[in-house]
């Protein structure tokens, strides 16, 4: 009777232990594989599973060109690369000469046309655009109708920390422009304007604001009103929807003094089109490595500089020496100290890139919505 108990006993502990280790084998075989993996030194490691092909690489921002990676048994492909200075890069595997996104990573800089991972290394102190032990602000999501375009258009509003506590305050307003390829989340999912104005706020380098996001292309217009160039559609949404539906829903100043326009590439000859142009709504403008306006536009837009630099609080201008908008932007600074337009010409080091329009948001924003001059 005792051998039968011993017997069944160990048969029960056999069965235990085979069933642990298939579980255990199991979940080895379901483990998650983590890419990318950022190292303290600046490193990253890239990983993909792909058994079947031929040949893998990645693309990553900080390294010239496709850089191979190699197979394990497992059919996993690595490399480690850097390392690289503490920043946001953007990436993308070339698998078989296709190129894929990194199943691995959830975070997605999304254009209009493709898609790229990002990766972000770390400092070793945090870094301005980086979420830091301060006070946040929120960001909205907003669906508001269109009536110009007839259509329904997203928008995303930033409001500052305290915002929601001061009842009676209301708050200057920037219109922060994305570029042609991007939609209107580019300025919180890549450009982290909400952690740059936060980061600005606690450190109390910046006036608190609300910045609006809206989405910048028009493809419902007629054509002539949404090529290159041609912001007539958007202009007339910006200040015929987009204002008003602020107005209506947030404590914004209505003042001129307190509304600013700025943007990136695209954004930025958005906003030197509608604020040049609008100088009764827009106090404040900015352009990053802007698609400068052709004349007679540009013409139009600068005439009467005496008038220009009484409404203008701020025209700041800044792009990178190696942007190949660099030439253009060059020779509007040029002509705005021709035509004695009163401005502030940023250029720095860089192409066009998201790593610069960071950095000129976060020299821009302290400068905004200060005493007259």
């Amino acid at each position: 009777m005792r051998f039968l108990k011993s017997a069944s006993l160990f048969l029960l502990l056999s069965v235990l232990v085979c069933s642990a280790s298939h579980l255990q084998a199991s979940s080895s075989r379901r483990q998650i594989l983590i890419s990318p993996q950022a190292h303290s030194d600046g490193r990253v490691t890239f990983r993909l599973k792909a058994p079947n092909a031929k040949s893998v690489g990645v693309n990553v921002q900080f390294a010239q060109g496709i850089r191979p990676m190699t197979r394990n048994k497992s059919g996993v492909w690595s490399i480690t690369l850097g390392p690289a200075e503490p920043e946001i890069y953007e990436y993308s595997f070339i698998v078989d000469g296709l190129q894929i996104v990194d199943p691995a990573n959830s975070w997605l800089k999304v254009w209009i046309r493709t898609s790229k991972n990002l990766v972000e290394i770390p400092g070793k102190k945090p870094m301005f655009f980086q979420q830091q032990q301060v006070p946040h602000g929120t960001v909205h999501l907003h669906k508001y109708p269109s009536k110009s375009l007839g259509v329904t258009r997203g928008l995303y509003i930033y409001t500052p920390p305290g915002y929601e506590m001061s009842k009676n305050v209301p708050y200057p307003v920037l219109y922060l422009l994305h570029g042609m390829g991007d939609t209107e989340d580019a300025w919180t999912v890549v450009g982290r304007a909400n952690l740059i104005a936060d980061n600005l706020l606690a450190s109390k380098k910046a006036k608190p604001m609300v910045i609006v996001m809206p989405y910048g292309h028009t493809p419902s217009a007629p054509p002539d009103m949404r090529s290159i160039g041609k912001y007539g559609a958007f202009e007339k949404d910006l200040i015929e929807d987009v204002i008003p539906y602020i107005q209506k829903h947030y404590r914004v100043s209505k003042d001129q003094k307190n509304r600013a326009i700025a943007g990136l590439s695209m954004g930025g000859g958005q906003s030197l089109t509608i604020g040049l142009g609008n100088l009764e709504l827009f106090g404040w403008v900015g352009a990053f490595s802007s698609a400068v306006p052709k004349s007679p536009k540009l013409d139009e837009l600068l005439a009467n500089a005496k008038a220009k630099n009484k409404k203008l609080n701020l025209l700041w201008i800044g792009c990178g020496n190696k942007d190949f908008l660099f030439q253009a932007n060059r020779k509007l600074i040029e002509r705005l100290n021709t035509d004695n337009i009163k401005h502030v010409a940023h250029i720095t080091e860089g192409s066009h890139e998201w790593r610069l329009w960071r950095r000129y948001l976060n020299v821009l924003v302290p400068l905004l919505f200060k005493a007259d001059k």
